[in-house]
């Protein structure tokens, strides 16, 4: 018998299916720390305030930081949401 569940649960046909993608915010000169932290956790569900702060520093000290990767769809959502926010963002990397 052979088992047809096998290729729809076949990860690399599934990850070409729905490609990830990576959600990347980029240091700027005029968004505070606590507008960036803010935005971040209110806007990616799986941040908590620890993390936020970690990310927000982060983008600082380095230029910038992946926030969210995921399904493609998802990563554009947050990142149209967080760049109406004013944040600086990098364009949408698909992994």
């Amino acid at each position: 018998m052979v088992n047809s569940l096998g290729t729809v649960l076949d990860p690399k046909k599934s990850k070409a299916k729905y490609p990830e993608a990576r959600v990347i915010v980029l240091d700027d000169n005029f968004n505070t720390f606590q507008h960036v932290a803010n935005c971040l956790l209110t806007i990616i569900p799986s941040i908590n305030e620890k993390r936020a702060w970690y990310l927000t520093i982060k983008v600082d000290k380095t230029g910038s930081a992946e926030v969210w990767r995921g399904n493609l769809e998802q990563a554009e959502l947050y990142h149209e949401q967080l760049f109406s926010k004013g944040l600086t963002m990098a364009p949408i990397e698909k992994t």
